[in-house]
């Protein structure tokens, strides 16, 4: 299922979203999705462990603030530090985004590779393939790879994905506060990056 779900988003990345644009992005969401339904069906893992929520959402406030905090400073820094639109609207958005790729990442991806490896090897790459899908964005790539470090520890221990879907939307707005699009690349992936870089 990992592989079906590699391919669906890199083949959207790379060949589909350069010649259609946003037309398609449907295509590749219900693929994903589908697939996840499918293995949550079959393994019985939602990623929704009811006991798991309070001791998720502490460590994961322990995760994120020390990575917001050094994304906030280095904008400062850096002089790019800036204000968006509507908070609140940002990040009700974020985190049913984020939540959507936790959810991936963590009952599919994660856990196929521990059943292939062992829990610390399965996590680490789950991390690394969860950063692959962000090239060729370099800081975007790094923050996904120490995200999901993160994030596949925690809930390698506290199987709930709802505070792992806050610390993405916190460390996404992070992101997006603290630096410009020259560095962050609009959060472009994939093939759009590379036109953004090129100037196109």
């Amino acid at each position: 299922m990992t592989i079906a779900i590699l391919a669906a988003v890199l083949s959207y990345t790379w060949l589909v979203e350069p010649r259609a644009g946003d037309d398609f992005v449907a295509l590749p969401v219900g693929i994903v999705a589908a697939i996840g339904v499918l293995n949550a069906v079959r393994t019985g893992e939602w990623g929704v462990a009811p006991r798991a929520l309070l001791p998720g959402l502490r460590a994961a406030t322990l995760f994120t603030i020390p990575l917001v905090t050094l994304f906030l400073a280095a904008g400062a820094a850096l002089g790019t530090l800036h204000q968006r639109g509507n908070v609140a609207a940002a990040f009700a958005g974020l985190v049913l985004w984020g939540g959507s790729q936790q959810w991936i990442l963590q009952t599919v991806i994660l856990r196929e590779a521990q059943r292939a490896s062992s829990r610390t090897t399965g996590a680490i790459v789950a991390a690394l393939l969860f950063g692959a899908l962000h090239l060729p964005n370099p800081l975007l790539t790094l923050v996904t790879l120490v995200g999901a470090l993160g994030w596949c520890a925690i809930y390698d221990r506290y199987p709930n994905i709802l505070p792992l879907a806050i610390s993405h939307a916190i460390g996404t707005l992070a992101l997006l506060y603290a630096f410009d699009d020259r560095i962050i690349g609009g959060l472009h992936v994939g093939y759009s990056y590379l036109m953004l870089d090129s100037g196109s």
